[in-house]
C-alpha cells in the first residue's frame, strides 16, 4: 500500500515539478531580476542594514527584524540541511549550483511578493495585520477566487513543508545520534509547538528573535570548521559543481553527474523548499510588519533568501561535496536520504560534529514549525474565517505528534507538491502587478524613509 501511495504521489509530483513550473520559477526570478532593475544591488547595500532597524511609529503588529526572523524562521529549516543533501543524492553535485542560482534570482520575486503582501494588507476589527498574495489577488486584482485557491493550498501545505517533514527530520537526527525513540519527539514537539502558537504573531516572533540568530550563528561556525579541515578542496569542489550543473558523468573526486536535468529540477526544488521564493509563504509574515512603505519592508524581507540559500544553503553544499571528496567512502548512494549524508559529513568534527548538527536541525526545524504554523493560521482564516484558528491549532499539533512515524521520501513528494501548487496563483499575482512593484520601487528606493499615508482598510468580516 505505501509503495502504491509512493508511486501516486511521485507521478503527480513529476507532473507539477515538470520543465512549465522549473520554466516559470526560474523565468519570474529572472523577469522581475530586469524589471526591478537588479534590485539584489539594494537588498545587500540597503536591506540588510534596514532589517536591524526600527520603525515603531509606522503601523504594524511586530518589528521589521520581527517579521524577518519569523519569515527565516519557516525558510531556515531542514531544507538548508537535508534538502541540500537530498538534492545532491538526487540530481548530483551539479544540483548545488541550481539551487544557489535560484537563491540568487530568487530575491528579486521575494522582494516583489513581500512588496505586494505590505501593499494590499488589511487589518482586523481588533487591530491585527493580515496580508499576504490572497488579498494581493483580491484586492489587487479582483480575483479572490484565486486568492482562495492560494489560502486553501498555502493551508495544507504547511501540514507538510512546515510541519511534518520538519519533525520527521529531528526525530530521524535524533534516534541516529542519541537514540531517542521517534515517538517521544513527537510528543515533545508537538508540546513546545502548542506553547507558542497559541500565542500568536506576537509569541511567534519573540521566540524566532532569539532564536534564529543563535541558530544561524551555531550552524554555519560548524561549516566553517569543517571547510577549514577541507580547504584544499574548497576550489576543486567548485568545480565540480560547475561542471556536473550541466554535463552527466564522472568528475574530479570519483562524483558523478545525474545530468543537466535532474540537476535543475532537484536544484531548483530544494533551492524553492529551502528559501520559498515565489512561494508566497513569507510575505505573510511581512504584512505584519511596523513599516512606513512597502518597499522598505520589502527590502528586510528579500535579505532572507539571501541569508537561507545564497550563503547558507552553499556552505551546506560545499561542506557535502569537500566531504565526499576529501572521503570516497562518503558517497550519495551509500546512505538512504540527505539526512544521513549530512550527519557524515558532520561527523568529521570529533565529538562536537554530532552535536552541532542535531541543535542545527532541532533549532533549524523546530522555528520552521513556528513560522508555518502562524502562515498555516492566517491562509485558514482567509477562507474559513477565524472559527477556524483554534481547529487548525489543534490538528497542526497532532500533525506534529505522528510526524516521526511517517516516511521521510513520501513526506518529503507531498512537500514538492504543494509547494507548486502554491506558487502558481502566487506567481500571478506578482507577475500581473508587477508594473505596481516597479513604480513603488521608483518612488521609494531612493528615500526610504518616505510615508506611505495611504490608510490600511479595515475587514468588514
Amino acid at each position: 500500500m505505501a509503495d502504491t501511495i509512493n508511486t501516486v504521489v511521485g507521478r503527480v509530483n513529476g507532473i507539477v515539478w515538470g520543465w512549465p513550473m522549473i520554466a516559470l520559477l526560474l523565468g519570474t526570478h529572472i523577469f522581475l531580476t530586469i524589471r526591478t532593475g537588479f534590485i539584489q544591488k539594494h537588498t545587500i547595500r540597503k536591506g540588510i542594514r534596514l532589517s536591524v532597524a526600527k520603525d515603531p511609529d509606522a503601523e504594524g503588529e511586530v518589528s521589521q527584524f520581527g517579521a524577518l526572523t519569523t519569515a527565516l524562521a519557516a525558510t531556515i529549516g531542514t531544507g538548508n540541511i537535508v534538502g541540500v543533501g537530498t538534492a545532491i543524492a538526487l540530481g548530483g553535485p551539479g544540483a548545488v549550483l541550481w539551487c544557489w542560482l535560484t537563491g540568487v534570482f530568487g530575491i528579486a520575486t521575494k522582494y516583489a511578493e513581500s512588496f505586494i503582501a505590505v501593499k494590499y494588507r488589511v487589518k482586523t476589527a481588533d487591530g491585527r495585520m493580515q496580508g499576504g498574495a490572497m488579498y494581493a489577488l483580491e484586492r489587487g486584482l479582483n480575483m479572490k477566487w484565486l486568492g482562495m485557491l492560494f489560502a486553501f493550498f498555502a493551508g495544507f501545505a504547511s501540514f507538510g513543508i512546515g510541519c511534518a517533514t520538519q519533525v520527521n527530520s529531528i526525530a530521524e537526527i535524533c534516534k541516529t545520534n542519541f537514540h531517542i525513540p521517534p515517538s517521544a519527539v513527537g510528543i515533545g514537539i508537538g508540546a513546545l509547538t502548542a506553547v507558542v502558537i497559541f500565542g500568536g504573531i506576537r509569541a511567534i516572533a519573540s521566540v524566532c528573535e532569539r532564536l534564529v540568530p543563535f541558530m544561524a550563528v551555531f550552524y554555519v561556525l560548524g561549516c566553517i570548521v569543517i571547510l577549514f579541515q577541507n580547504y584544499d578542496y574548497i576550489i576543486p569542489a567548485a568545480g565540480v559543481i560547475c561542471k556536473l550543473a550541466f554535463t552527466p558523468g564522472a568528475a574530479a573526486g570519483g562524483l558523478t553527474g545525474a545530468g543537466i536535468g535532474m540537476a535543475i529540477r532537484y536544484g531548483v526544488a530544494r533551492g524553492l523548499f529551502s528559501n520559498e521564493s515565489g512561494l508566497g509563504s513569507a510575505p505573510i509574515a511581512a504584512a505584519a510588519a511596523q513599516t512606513r512603505n512597502p518597499v522598505r519592508q520589502a527590502l528586510v524581507s528579500s535579505t532572507g533568501t539571501f541569508w537561507d540559500t545564497v550563503v547558507v544553503c552553499l556552505m551546506t553544499g560545499l561542506v557535502l561535496v569537500t566531504t565526499m571528496m576529501k572521503n570516497p567512502n562518503v558517497n550519495a548512494d551509500s546512505v538512504d536520504n540527505g539526512g544521513q549524508l549530512t550527519s557524515l559529513a558532520f561527523g568529521q568534527i570529533p565529538y562536537l560534529g554530532p552535536i552541532i548538527l542535531t541543535l542545527g536541525i532541532i533549532t533549524f526545524a523546530y522555528s520552521t514549525i513556528l513560522g508555518w504554523a502562524y502562515y498555516g493560521e492566517r491562509c485558514v482564516e482567509y477562507f474559513a474565517g477565524k472559527k477556524g484558528l483554534i481547529p487548525y491549532r489543534f490538528l497542526y499539533v497532532a500533525v506534529a505528534v505522528i510526524a516521526p512515524v511517517l516516511k521521510l521520501d513520501l513526506v518529503w513528494l507531498i512537500a514538492d507538491t504543494l509547494n507548486a501548487l502554491m506558487a502558481i496563483p502566487n506567481l500571478a499575482a506578482v507577475l500581473l502587478l508587477s508594473g505596481e512593484v516597479v513604480r513603488e520601487t521608483r518612488r521609494y528606493i531612493n528615500d526610504l524613509d518616505a510615508k506611505d499615508i495611504t490608510p490600511v482598510p479595515v475587514m468588514k468580516k
